[in-house]
């Protein structure tokens, strides 16, 4: 049999797994912080998910919940729900219940599975919910690292008879559904399809060289883009082995790299400057363990001095840009990592990207131009690595596709070998921690303050999380509201990483003639 999957095989994430239990059943698949998993045993867990997942009702076009930590139960439900002609929709651990209502409401899954310590948020969530309340699954027995008869989900899987069944797929059929802050106040559920991911994880083999015999730290969560699209599923598409942690630690990582042998792990850049601290520490070892071929970095943009300060230990940090529409869009080639230290690179092969200056692009498409070597424009992408849309929201979707291409608000600089360097957003979105922040989502949290008369959310350079918010508020007539209330009246109604860390009282916000916020004069 084939080292990689054959075509049919290659085109339905589904039956990606069980490929590699043929060709290497006795290969580690993942090990999580419960038990380690050969492609034989992952495949046989994953066909009594599909059993179980049938027998609620689960088929073609259906939602699958996963509101779960870094967990091999992530990924043997994303396959079994592929094999069903089903998607999952992955939940951020750090939301409040408000925002999973939402979600739950929006996307209306069948069925949710949920960290059994998390048990007491899922119920408040489902009970904020307006629609129909999924079936729930607890998935540890509400503590860590519990297995067995006292872990719900071991127990359904158990009862449960493994099933060959095996729905046929279209490239075109989604199999993520996969959240992004909103620019409108709410967020917007990015259809993935097939074709999509598998796109995707071959540009990851490409760029970062993966076969059977590597080992893929997995810390950067699997409900985000980075940690699932880019660094788990590309590594299972080739047949290599997981290592899942459950949350990041910065020593824990170099022992987990020393250990398991890891060859490559990728993570954002607030995580390589503890990285680096715990490196250069009191117990840190003399550098990066000798396994370890190269790390990646995604996220945000990593500064050449970070950069630098790894390759002086002996560690290669590759860096890379993307977006939850699109994966990988760019990766800047090894030998470039440090005389172009600060660039993402260039397009990856299975996608094409333009850089289109912003004067033209709020026009017909056949009007755009190309911004030249050293200009800024709006990078544009088409190819099969694009999203199908935005999850019941047409106007979001018409904003962001334009005919083929898909418009990602992102501004940046080429030069003459088209190695890409971000400049910043055309849409006001920041990064925080590696975290996307869209202002419209807090200011609309903020405005539902019964004294908020009206506010507007800006960010600020911060030494450790890159940017956090900075929140310019407007009290009503004759009212007063202090920072301490405002802490508390958005405290469960958003993730902490979206919080405003600072609060600026002002008697009115700046406008253009027209009545636009001027939001570059909040200084």
């Amino acid at each position: 049999m084939a080292r990689t999957p054959s075509d049919d095989d290659a085109r339905h994430v589904g039956r990606w797994i069980a490929h590699w239990a043929k060709v290497q059943p006795d290969a580690l698949a993942w090990a999580d912080a419960e038990r380690r998993c050969t492609y034989a045993e992952a495949d046989a867990r994953i066909r009594r998910g599909v059993a179980w997942l049938a027998a609620r009702g689960v088929g073609r076009g259906d939602r699958v919940g996963l509101w779960l930590g870094n967990r091999g139960a992530t990924l043997e439900m994303l396959f079994a729900a592929a094999r069903l002609g089903a998607m999952v929709l992955p939940v951020n651990a750090r939301l409040t219940a408000e925002e999973v209502a939402f979600q739950l409401d929006d996307a209306e899954p069948r069925v949710l599975l949920v960290e059994g310590a998390w048990r007491e948020r899922a119920d408040d969530a489902i009970a904020r919910q307006s629609g129909d309340a999924p079936s729930v699954l607890e998935v540890g027995g509400g503590r860590p690292g519990t297995a067995g008869a006292d872990d719900p989900y071991e127990a359904a899987l158990a009862a449960a008879e493994p099933s060959d069944q095996c729905e046929a797929v279209s490239p075109e059929d989604p199999v993520i559904l996969m959240y992004t802050s909103g620019t409108t106040g709410h967020p917007k559920g990015a259809l993935l399809p097939h074709r999509k991911t598998l796109a995707n994880s071959l540009n990851a083999e490409i760029y970062f060289g993966i076969t059977p015999r590597d080992r893929v730290l997995v810390v950067a969560p699997l409900f985000h883009s980075l940690g699932l699209q880019i660094l788990a599923l590309p590594a299972l598409w080739a047949g290599a082995g997981l290592v899942l942690q459950p949350r990041f630690d910065a020593a824990a990582v170099w022992r987990a790299i020393e250990t398991e042998k890891i060859s490559y792990f990728g993570g954002v850049p607030t995580m390589y400057q503890r990285l680096l601290e715990a490196l250069d520490g009191p117990g840190g070892a003399a550098g990066p363990p000798a396994s370890l071929r190269f790390a990646f970095t995604a996220g945000a943009a990593a500064s050449p001095a970070l950069i630098r300060a790894f390759h002086e230990r002996g560690l290669l940090v590759k860096q890379g840009y993307g977006q939850t529409e699109t994966s990988i869009l760019t990766c800047l080639d090894e030998s470039l990592a440090l005389d172009k230290a600060g660039s993402v690179g260039r397009p990856v092969a299975h996608g094409e990207i333009r850089l289109v200056l912003p004067a033209t692009i709020e026009g017909p498409v056949e009007g755009w131009r190309d911004a030249a070597p050293g200009e800024v424009g709006e990078i544009v992408v088409r190819g099969p690595i694009t999203m199908l849309g935005y999850w019941r929201r047409p106007d979001a979707t018409a904003e962001t596709l334009r005919g083929e291409w898909l418009r990602t608000g992102d501004l940046a600089t080429r030069d003459d070998d088209f190695d890409v360097t971000l400049v910043g957003r055309a849409r006001e979105m920041y990064i925080s921690g590696g975290e996307n922040v869209y202002p419209a989502e807090v200011e609309a949290a903020l405005g539902l303050h019964p004294d908020v008369e009206e506010v507007a959310v800006v960010p600020v350079p911060d030494p450790e999380w890159g940017e956090v918010g900075r929140a310019h508020v407007v009290a009503k007539g004759g009212r007063t509201l202090d920072e301490d209330a405002l802490r508390d009246w958005i405290g469960d109604r958003l993730a902490r990483y979206k919080q405003p860390r600072a609060y600026v009282m002002e008697k009115a916000l700046p406008r253009t003639a027209s009545g636009k916020v001027q939001k570059h004069r909040l200084g």
